[in-house]
């Protein structure tokens, strides 16, 4: 079962720029397809998203911790225009996180549901 999630920073970061869980599903998509924009290494990847009215061009970036099979966390989001991009210390920080994340059953996931600290996107 493909699980979509998003972190509790990313949900607050997402309603501040308008981003949709349609967007986030449809991005999740494209992944599975191969479309993905960076691969970070270590289960980290980067993927650009469309804002509403500026499409993916002018949209935003978002940071995507993924086994590539049925686990999509939304960990990181920022506009274009607010940075270029993720620096080696950041990028290390993911690896770590994604480690973690990757590493959760499906009880620490409900676990983590449960306080808040993660947020499963409807599809």
């Amino acid at each position: 079962m493909e699980r979509i999630l998003k972190t509790n920073h990313f949900a607050r970061w997402m309603r501040k720029s308008g981003l949709t869980d349609a967007a986030l599903c449809a991005a999740v998509a494209e992944m599975v397809a191969g479309l993905v924009d960076a691969d970070l290494g270590g289960g980290v990847v980067k993927k650009r998203v469309g804002l509403p009215g500026r499409g993916k061009r002018g949209g935003a970036r978002t940071v995507v911790v993924t086994n590539r099979g049925d686990r999509w966390f939304f960990v990181v989001g920022f506009g274009k225009n607010e940075r270029a991009n993720i620096g080696i210390e950041e990028l290390d920080a993911l690896k770590a996180l994604a480690a973690d994340l990757l590493a959760y059953s499906e009880g620490d996931i409900a676990e983590a549901i449960a306080r808040r600290a993660l947020l499963e996107v409807p599809k």
